[in-house]
């Protein structure tokens, strides 16, 4: 198993251990997803003054105070409808121009699907609002899932309806897997 460069916290707190790891973790990997247009992890943590003005207007609830109080998005409550609140209520220069790509963020389903065990559920599919989940018919088997990577936006819907949550986020501009 290959591990992402782990915090000092993180490697003190044991997360690097897939056993000590929290469904969030999981799911969402070691760092917060920052909210969309954010400007990288660095430059964010910089500028931010952590005055949580883009968590009290999110719309769905779905901008948390995560570690050491900077804004980021915990999908279990819901998706990122991409509303821009967060960016036009900040005052620091942490965001990019809403004209850009909100982010790089897309989802994998794993093996854990209930679909590999012959189990019939389109939970994502249903959820997903751009379509990009769609199932194909299998000759005497249950329909499979199919993932259109060009038309995920990374809104997170998918994820929490999940019944197994064999569903990750993966953030395609560094490729890395976000989850472990």
């Amino acid at each position: 198993m290959t591990t992402p460069d782990v915090s000092r916290r993180h490697f003190l707190r044991g997360s690097f251990l897939s056993s000590l790891q929290t469904e969030q973790q999981k799911i969402q990997g070691f760092n917060g997803i920052r909210p969309p247009w954010s400007k990288d992890n660095q430059v964010f943590i910089q500028h931010c003054t952590r005055c949580d003005d883009c968590i009290e207007v999110c719309e769905t609830h779905i901008l948390i105070k995560g570690d050491g109080g900077f804004p980021e998005i915990q999908f279990d409550k819901g998706e990122c409808t991409f509303c821009q609140k967060c960016v036009l209520v900040c005052e620091q220069p942490i965001f990019h121009s809403l004209e850009e790509e909100p982010w790089a963020h897309k989802v994998e389903i794993t093996t854990r699907c209930l679909t590999e065990n012959r189990v019939e559920c389109r939970s994502c599919q249903d959820s997903c609002p751009m379509n990009a989940i769609r199932f194909r018919l299998q000759l005497g088997g249950v329909a499979k899932p199919i993932l259109d990577l060009e038309s995920c936006n990374g809104c997170g819907a998918c994820l929490s309806v999940c019944p197994t949550k064999a569903i990750k986020i993966l953030n395609f501009e560094t490729n890395t897997d976000e989850s472990i």
